[in-house]
């Protein structure tokens, strides 16, 4: 409820505002009426829905995290935006625009991460294991980005929805490989303020790699886990 609740209002923003997906942060206005505006009243819904659940604990904390050694991903791909950021070309940002970008980004990691990350995990793990938790909350979250088809881009939202699947798999090995959101709603937030501020696609070009290494690295640990989790059910039936 709280993931379609969050796209009606986000899409029906967009929709009011004209948006053009390959123009979102061309100029201020666009970035207003486009980053900023449609993640705003998509906060609202979601801080009014979690709250009337009463999911923020189980939202932002893993009761079970993985290895840190599952972060390894997150952490390349913290250090890949920073590069970005640091290399990227960004004479055309004015300081309305940083502050709009900042804005924007934030959000969207808050967001983005609450509803698939958040509020799916929650929901799922009380029907599927943890495999099917994964996969379905970043295939929700990676088909999210496919109404892109008419926004803008056309058949590229096909691609986009590929490779935010990879990027999803390790946003979700940010979360559990330390047990909490935040680290997934900064690296998120940040990912997106990179690849948004700069005309150069280094980020992007990156990000297909990165997402196969976040997809093989999630089926890698969360295999072990499962193996783990069999050895000691069958260690307490011994005993």
């Amino acid at each position: 409820m709280a993931f379609v609740a969050y796209l009606a209002v986000f899409y029906a923003i967009w929709i009011v505002n004209g948006i053009d997906y390959a123009r979102v942060g061309e100029n201020e206005d666009t970035l207003l009426k486009w980053y900023v505006a449609p993640l705003s009243g998509g906060l609202v819904v979601l801080l009014v829905l979690v709250s009337a659940f009463g999911w923020w604990r189980p939202t932002l904390r893993d009761h079970k995290p993985l290895p840190r050694s599952a972060a390894v991903v997150p952490v390349i791909m913290a250090v890949v935006a920073v590069l970005n950021l640091v290399f990227g070309e960004f004479s055309r940002v004015t300081m309305t625009m940083w502050i709009l970008l900042v804005i924007g980004s934030v959000l969207v990691g808050f967001n983005e991460e609450v509803v698939a990350r958040g509020q799916l995990f929650v929901a799922l793990r009380s029907r599927f294991g943890e495999v099917g938790v994964w996969l379905l909350s970043t295939a929700l979250f990676s088909l999210l980005h496919l109404p892109n088809f008419f926004f803008g881009i056309g058949s590229l939202a096909f691609l986009q929805v590929v490779i935010q699947f990879g990027l999803g798999s390790v946003y979700y090995l940010a979360f559990r490989s330390t047990g909490s959101l935040v680290p997934a709603i900064l690296l998120h937030g940040l990912w997106d303020f990179s690849t948004f501020s700069s005309t150069l696609p280094w980020a992007g070009l990156v990000a297909p790699f990165i997402g196969i290494a976040g997809v093989i690295v999630t089926i890698v640990v969360l295999r072990k886990e499962r193996q783990l989790d069999l050895s000691r059910v069958t260690f307490d039936l011994r005993r």
